[in-house]
């Protein structure tokens, strides 16, 4: 993509928007970043902006906007939100923020989506390609932004990407060696019309312009996506914990197993596996998949599955105070990604639950809390709801704080018992995002240690 002197828009200024606007600038384009929150956090990064006298406004979306070659799409913003409708009314090209690196990135792309497991997949597979020397970088809804990074990439580097359905959203060319679908339940539906469908079109469109040298990986199991017809020139693998599969990776007894044209070969057993739970089985078959495609020796990969340090927020080991381990597991903002918590444990659970609901349905996890569950503490603005709903068959308290959950907790746990965070709910009725809320409650518990 030749952009050398060319206007560029950049909606949104946190992390992705600073970092396109650096790329567009080192490219010899004149980029204008606007963003309509004016929050201490924005305010931080546009110090970047100042310093590399790239214009910008905050408060606001002027017509300034307006005075593009075309415009780049931060993923936090609504593609229904009235500044991409102002866009639009005036026949203005958006691209998303992956779209515009994309352009700049000579390595081969490894792109992960799903609803729930992208984080933990990417980091995953980011760290097992460095275990076997092979030089890679974990960036999009992950730490880094793609066009923080997107220069720096040889030919024969490898870039993980996670991959929202709002980054898909704006794509045009975008184009992954490897695509990953992790699995698909309902979620984010109000930024699609409250349709499901819409939704899954979304995810899919990581497929759309894959060609025959590429590899389209999808869950065998998630019935959402058996549902849909996979129309891509891509090479498609699959993979299951549940069945052996023609062509992919599955489970058979304690075995992780891949299969091709050549045959079939076990890579590596369960218990070279350090995450817990049947759905982390699930996400390493995915990228096992592209682990074997691209020739990782056996030895080297079992290697980095039994060293891999799980993600922050994710079922995320805390401490253990008297017997009882307290687990992190603020990432959980939906009900799904509960119900793969709990399926992770044999051990009584302490659930503390809530924030701020997104239209949940629990029933969902009802017969998880059946089976482990012995007391939930209820948060948040959607407290009331929780307790309604639960309260018929295990012991609902409700609770002003995150500290007076665990605080409550910790008297009631026993030995050998699980003190779990894992909310199904987003966090911003009483914290700043997600890691805030992980973070407070990491606090808390530490300070009980001590």
């Amino acid at each position: 993509m030749e952009i050398k002197g060319k206007n560029i828009t950049i909606i949104g200024a946190e992390r992705s928007g600073i970092a396109a606007a650096l790329l567009a600038k080192k490219m010899g384009a004149v980029p204008f970043v606007s963003d309509f929150s004016v929050s201490d956090k924005i305010s931080e990064g546009c110090k970047l902006l100042e310093k590399e006298e790239i214009k910008f406004e905050l408060g606001s979306h002027s017509d300034q906007i307006l005075n593009c070659d075309f415009a780049v799409l931060s993923p936090g913003v609504p593609s229904d939100s009235n500044v991409v409708l102002k866009l639009m009314k005036a026949d203005k090209k958006i691209i998303s923020e992956i779209e515009f690196a994309y352009n700049f990135c000579k390595g081969k792309i490894i792109a992960i989506t799903g609803t729930n497991g992208k984080t933990t997949t990417t980091s995953l597979a980011a760290y097992t390609l460095k275990s076997c020397g092979v030089k890679s970088y974990a960036a999009g809804n992950i730490g880094l932004a793609f066009s923080d990074i997107a220069l720096e990439v040889d030919e024969l580097d490898f870039v993980v990407l996670e991959v929202s359905s709002f980054q898909l959203d704006f794509i045009e060319k975008f184009k992954p060696n490897f695509a990953v679908l992790l699995n698909i339940t309902p979620d984010h539906l109000d930024r699609y019309d409250n349709k499901l469908e819409n939704y899954v079109l979304s995810k899919f469109r990581i497929f759309e312009n894959q060609n025959e040298a590429d590899y389209a990986i999808i869950n065998y199991d998630d019935p959402i996506i058996a549902q849909q017809d996979l129309n891509c020139r891509a090479a498609k693998y699959s993979f299951s914990t549940n069945s052996e599969v023609e062509r992919g990776t599955f489970l058979r007894g304690q075995n992780l197993c891949f299969k091709n044209e050549d045959g079939e070969e076990v890579v590596c057993g369960t218990n070279d596996v350090i995450l817990r739970g049947k759905h982390n089985l699930s996400n390493v078959l995915s990228v096992l998949n592209v682990f074997k495609l691209i020739n990782l020796p056996n030895e080297a990969i079992k290697n980095a599955l039994s060293t891999f340090e799980p993600v922050e927020h994710r079922l995320e080991f805390v401490a253990e105070i008297e017997g009882v381990d307290y687990i992190n597991d603020s990432k959980a903002t939906n009900v799904d990604a509960v119900w793969y918590a709990l399926e992770s444990f044999d051990e009584a659970v302490y659930l503390i639950l809530g924030g701020k609901d997104k239209g949940n349905d629990y029933t969902k996890i009802d017969n998880q809390v059946q089976r482990i569950v012995k007391k939930i503490y209820a948060i948040g603005s959607s407290s009331d709801k929780i307790k309604k709903h639960f309260e018929s068959f295990v012991n609902v308290r409700k609770v002003r704080s995150l500290k007076e959950a665990i605080k409550l907790a910790r008297k009631e746990a026993h030995p050998g018992e699980v003190v779990l965070l894992s909310p199904a709910c987003a966090s911003f009725d009483m914290f700043e995002n997600y890691e805030d809320r992980g973070r407070k409650f990491k606090e808390a518990v530490n300070e009980m240690v001590v």
